[in-house]
């Protein structure tokens, strides 16, 4: 290797750290493992599973085009197919695949994160591993298929339920839904499912008011000694029980709450449940209502418990993050497989940088959270750049080629990451995204799913005939995909 070619690499660090942790949760091993156990009936011939997501990573970090990527890849020899194929295999990639590329990835990253920098939570709840849980519908597909063209708002791509883990501030898992309008909170009892078998001990089930019914606790306490917190939603009936007083307190902030013992659900209902209420006064806006397994208020305190689940707006947050800032709000691929499988990967590509600010919070002797992913990740895109352009791929392989153990790539992320430091990557105070509601001229959505394989949309929102809908399962099946 050339002197000129180190002193590059050694002018980059967060370019290296990024690369050496993504060379090792993109192993080929592992990609061509993740694709011979959910790939279904779907097959490589050409273009394999692990060029793909070499092809999506040159997309989405350097390129920032799907179609540039896939050219840019022909002039040496590594995409040995047309433009046209590669968007093909990204339309039809299975959806298993996805979901197992975002958490057998992840797997491998948790194992580099730097054990010290865990999220600050209650002592009260140490004893719990804290899952927070969140649907994602990906907006903003284009309008790339002939027979979207005539459609009128908004189209949707794909739809997914995400798992994040508190202590990394990861999405560990997800289960994709081809259907855009379809409901995610069916999908419950099968992430939770795959956050028993990632993690052991006891944990604590966060999520929204979608998750308040008869069904989803019961999701949430399938492991014993699991429990839940999730905001209150009037679809299902509180019943008070009399025979135990109501508790009153007060926040930090000077905030006023209601504690209640009682059941959810209707007496003669055999599923309902006896829970914890806590009901919070804000100053501004509507009371704060939560539900929870945890029932003693001695042990458990209201103010712990609103806490946390005033910190569940970080997966919105998280979500904000993957479509702004790594890569989502361009979609690469039209169909539902090929939007859920860039979500995946943007996602992914979030969980990195977790480790990332994880090693720099260390070196720095701060909270992760005093640290801007999005500041920081702008300076990793332009150290990557110029790595693209001062150091040869074949001096890049040649750097890497050294086979590195997890201890040894916790060392060298700890060594590259320590004297990273830029005051200009210091976090805002944080403020809440709240969603806006329009109530006039809203943009509606269709889902793309339904609208190139015929399943009735809930509204009529196209004129999409039955013969454009034909049209578009032959480009599907048997043509390239028009780009």
């Amino acid at each position: 290797m050339d002197g000129f070619s180190l002193e590059a690499i050694s002018r980059v660090p967060l370019a290296e750290a990024v690369m050496l942790l993504f060379r090792s949760v993109t192993d080929e091993d592992l990609l061509t493992s993740i694709w011979d156990e959910h790939r279904g009936r779907c097959y490589d011939r050409v273009i394999s599973f692990p060029l793909i997501v070499h092809l999506i990573s040159d997309a989405l970090l350097t390129s920032k085009s799907g179609r540039q990527s896939f050219q840019h890849n022909m002039q040496p020899g590594i995409l040995e197919a047309s433009v046209q194929a590669a968007y093909q295999k990204l339309a039809h990639l299975p959806i298993a695949v996805s979901e197992a590329f975002l958490e057998r990835s992840t797997a491998v990253l948790r194992r580099t994160f730097p054990e010290w920098s865990a999220w600050q939570r209650p002592k009260s709840l140490q004893a719990f591993r804290i899952v927070t849980y969140d649907g994602k519908a990906i907006k903003k597909v284009a309008r790339r298929l002939k027979p979207l063209r005539g459609t009128k708002g908004g189209l949707i791509g794909g739809r997914a339920l995400v798992a994040l883990d508190w202590d990394t501030n990861m999405a560990v898992t997800m289960h994709g839904e081809s259907d855009g309008e379809a409901n995610e909170v069916k999908h419950t009892g099968t992430v939770v499912r795959r956050v028993n078998e990632l993690f052991s001990g006891f944990k604590l089930h966060v999520g929204d008011r979608a998750f308040c019914d008869l069904v989803q606790p019961k999701h949430f306490m399938a492991s014993p000694g699991d429990q839940f917190l999730v905001r209150y939603h009037r679809k299902t009936k509180f019943h008070r029980d009399l025979s135990v007083d109501e508790r009153v307190g007060v926040t930090s902030t000077g905030e006023h709450f209601t504690e209640s013992w009682g059941w959810l659900g209707s007496e003669k209902d055999p599923r309902r449940l006896y829970v914890r209420r806590i009901e919070l006064t804000c100053s501004k806006g509507k009371p704060v209502i939560l539900i929870t397994s945890l029932l003693d208020a001695d042990k458990y305190a209201a103010t712990d418990l609103l806490w946390v689940y005033r910190q569940r707006w970080g997966i919105e947050q998280m979500f904000q993050q993957v479509t702004e800032v790594f890569g989502l709000s361009h979609l690469i691929g039209t169909t539902p497989k090929a939007t859920l499988f860039q979500f995946s990967f943007c996602m992914l590509l979030y969980n990195l940088m977790q480790v990332v600010r994880g090693y720099v919070a260390q070196s720095q002797s701060c909270e992760p959270t005093e640290i801007s992913s999005e500041l920081m990740f702008r300076d990793v895109e332009d150290q990557l750049i110029a790595w693209e352009t001062f150091v040869s791929h074949e001096t890049t392989t040649e750097y890497f080629e050294v086979a590195r153990t997890m201890p040894q790539i916790k060392h060298r992320l700890a060594d590259l990451l320590k004297h990273c430091w830029k005051d200009s990557w210091k976090a805002s105070p944080t403020q809440r995204v709240h969603n806006t509601t329009h109530t006039h001229g809203r943009l509606t959505h269709s889902s793309v799913h339904r609208l190139l394989f015929g399943t009735p949309p809930k509204t009529k929102r196209t004129n999409l005939t039955s013969k454009a809908r034909q049209e578009a399962r032959k480009q599907l099946t048997t043509r390239p995909l028009q780009q």
